[in-house]
């Protein structure tokens, strides 16, 4: 259901594909399934990896909860939600490395909020993203509101729940919902291939830059409490190899050989 790989590139960062795998159900995630999800991300963690790719398999990337069998007259929604979705996107967000998702198809509820999770969101073309909630008398989750409040204002918002509508990749990313939108059938290799070359790259101070966004978007930093942040890290990363070798690699006119270090 929940497939780890971890590989090498060829300048020998380490690289984590992590890959939803159960496409007859358009990879919806039931409460093991997201625990599994929760467990690949930690095992990355510990291996160190430089870089994190997640994708869906088959013709969806996730279609959100697994619903299937569930008995609406017992459904503990807190317990999954609470107790473990929520967790589990927070882990993720957290994740200390440059993470990429690639995403086709559906991309709804729980899906979405991996989505909303990952640092670099690159989605095809096919791509279908939004509200399909109002079927069900069910509400958006997840973290969708905040997004498409950020992103789309208010009155886009309810549109979208009201309405069920969902977006295409192109009308997503034209919106600033999410980075690049491609063909169906490049979005992966373009996918892993952004991951490869952050990996290679000063993944400390990109690690810094994301904590910097979070705190931005989390705390509703102004600019000038922005720019404090922004120079107290600068002084950290002056300590790392990485700040180092950059600045080695700039004065003798070659490629720089970072180590995330």
């Amino acid at each position: 259901m929940i497939d780890l790989d971890i590989t090498a590139t060829q300048g020998g960062a380490s690289v984590a594909h992590i890959t939803l795998d159960n496409s007859g159900k358009l990879n919806a995630l039931d409460a093991q399934a997201v625990r599994d999800l929760g467990d690949a991300y930690a095992e990355a963690e510990r291996a160190g990896v430089r870089a994190l790719v997640l994708t869906g398999e088959g013709r969806a990337f996730c279609a959100g909860r697994d619903i299937s069998g569930v008995d609406p007259r017992d459904d503990d929604v807190t317990g999954y939600l609470d107790g473990l979705v929520t967790p589990v996107l927070q882990r993720m967000s957290a994740f200390p490395a440059p993470t990429f998702a690639a995403a086709q198809g559906a991309c709804l509820g729980v899906g979405l909020g991996l989505l909303i999770a990952t640092d670099v969101v690159y989605v095809a073309d096919t791509a279908k993203i939004g509200s399909p909630f109002a079927a069900l008398g069910a509400t958006l989750d997840s973290g969708g509101h905040a997004l498409f409040v950020e992103r789309l204002g208010a009155h886009r918002t309810l549109d979208l729940v009201y309405t069920g509508r969902l977006m295409s990749g192109s009308e997503a990313v034209a919106a600033g919902l999410f980075s690049q939108v491609l063909p169906a059938d490049e979005v992966l290799e373009a996918t892993l291939a952004a991951a490869e070359r952050a990996a290679e790259g000063a993944t400390a101070a990109f690690v810094t830059s994301k904590r910097l966004v979070a705190a931005l978007r989390d705390e509703r930093l102004g600019l000038w409490a922005s720019m404090r942040q922004e120079n107290a890290a600068q002084a950290a990363l002056c300590d790392t190899d990485d700040y180092r070798e950059g600045f080695a690699a700039f004065q003798e006119k070659r490629p720089p050989r970072f180590t995330g270090r």
